[in-house]
């Protein structure tokens, strides 16, 4: 199996570009572009996730179980009603929100969370309506819940991307699954959702040409739903405008990943890894690479812990960004702007910190509607904000 190239980035001024066998030194890496932010809201409680809404709303999720509407003026409303129950604790609660694509006649949905049940919790997606006057969800359906549950409230994973073809919506939703840090082992077999992503239909179906949807598959204990596997605790999904799926995840200690995630592929975890135990020492057999196991295209040695990641197509930071990954750093408090070998694609060629004394943990980014990024930042005290170029 060839190899992806990746790279380890040691500071912001020295970078390595590495072909075949050959290293060659870059130049210093060039200053940033100077941002600022614009606070849109506070007093948000430890949020997780923003979806756009028309008018210049926002729809932000919090882990403790609550969903509220922000005005354009950065009113928060009071939490809306018709809320799932979610298993709020440690990593756990309300997560991941996303529209769907056609929301604008549909008013349609799709919320993540931790949801309890015998034997624990689990990760689970459920589909709602919003209601008219926005303070409420209607039809709430749970499409998927993660099997099995597990007693922990850590890697929950969580994040929502919609599946494209040609740049249109096929009607199905990717789903990342953490691997619940204590049964890390099942990340690397098929008869659970542990350490997964999934793919499934917008009415909880499965599509027929999922991998391990086949009758020989099947047989073997495989679940259908598995679209790839050998995962940590993914909290990063974006799918590119050629509807290539890039993928993030929290390593150990090291070891944050970014992947190309591609049908029926198994991308290592616990097998190999570039991290290590928590406190030092090997995980498994201590090695980075395996036959059959995919390398990621991009990874970070330390772990900036990675959560919320987004593509930018707009020309708001002028055309030199059109097509730059931007990633949150949680450990950190800043957004990582990752600068690819073609726009959308290819490997990652060079990073730069963005807003390095924003000094809050960044969970969530993303593009709106106006083509600027948006950030929420996680904390009690939790704020929506707007990156501006000055």
């Amino acid at each position: 199996m060839m190899k992806r190239t990746h790279h380890v980035w040691h500071s912001v001024s020295l970078w390595l570009v590495t072909l075949g066998s050959s290293v060659a030194l870059a130049q210093a890496t060039p200053a940033a572009p100077t941002l600022r932010v614009e606070v849109v809201a506070t007093n948000l409680q430890s949020p997780w996730a923003v979806a756009f809404l028309p008018e210049g709303r926002f729809l932000v999720t919090e882990r403790p179980g609550t969903l509220r509407v922000v005005e354009p003026n950065g009113t928060v409303s009071t939490p809306l009603g018709g809320v799932p129950p979610v298993a709020a604790g440690g990593q756990g609660g309300l997560l991941d929100v996303l529209l769907d694509s056609d929301f604008a006649k549909n008013r349609t949905l799709y919320l993540c969370y931790s949801e309890p049940g015998a034997g624990g919790n689990s990760t689970a997606l459920a589909r709602a309506t919003l209601a008219e006057d926005r303070g409420s969800l209607q039809d709430v359906k749970v499409l998927f819940s993660q099997q099995p549950k597990v007693a922990s409230s850590a890697h929950f994973g969580c994040r929502i991307a919609e599946g494209r073809k040609a740049g249109q919506p096929e009607g199905t939703l990717f789903l990342t699954l953490g691997e619940r840090f204590s049964r890390k082992e099942d990340a690397q077999r098929l008869d659970n959702h542990l350490g997964k992503l999934i793919r499934i239909h917008k009415d909880g179906t499965v599509p027929a040409d999922n991998p391990f949807n086949t009758p020989a598959a099947r047989r073997d204990g495989a679940l259908p739903e598995i679209w790839s596997y050998g995962h940590r605790n993914p909290q990063g999904l974006v799918l590119a405008p050629d509807g290539a799926l890039w993928e993030h995840e929290h390593g150990p200690q090291g070891g944050d990943e970014i992947n190309l995630i591609q049908r029926g592929r198994n991308y290592g975890w616990p097998v190999i890894t570039y991290g290590e135990n928590y406190g030092g020492g090997k995980i498994g057999a201590g090695i980075t690479a395996q036959t059959g196991m995919e390398q990621p295209l991009h990874y970070w040695v330390p772990s900036i812990a990675p959560s919320g990641m987004a593509f930018i197509t707009s020309e708001r930071y002028g055309k030199a960004w059109v097509g730059n990954l931007v990633v949150g750093s949680l450990k950190f408090g800043y957004l990582a702007r990752l600068e690819l070998a073609a726009p959308f694609s290819g490997k990652v060629l060079r990073e730069t910190k963005l807003l390095p004394d924003l000094g809050e943990r960044v969970r969530d980014v993303r593009q709106g509607p106006d083509g600027l990024l948006y950030l929420l930042t996680d904390s009690p005290n939790g704020r929506l904000l707007r990156v501006l170029p000055r």
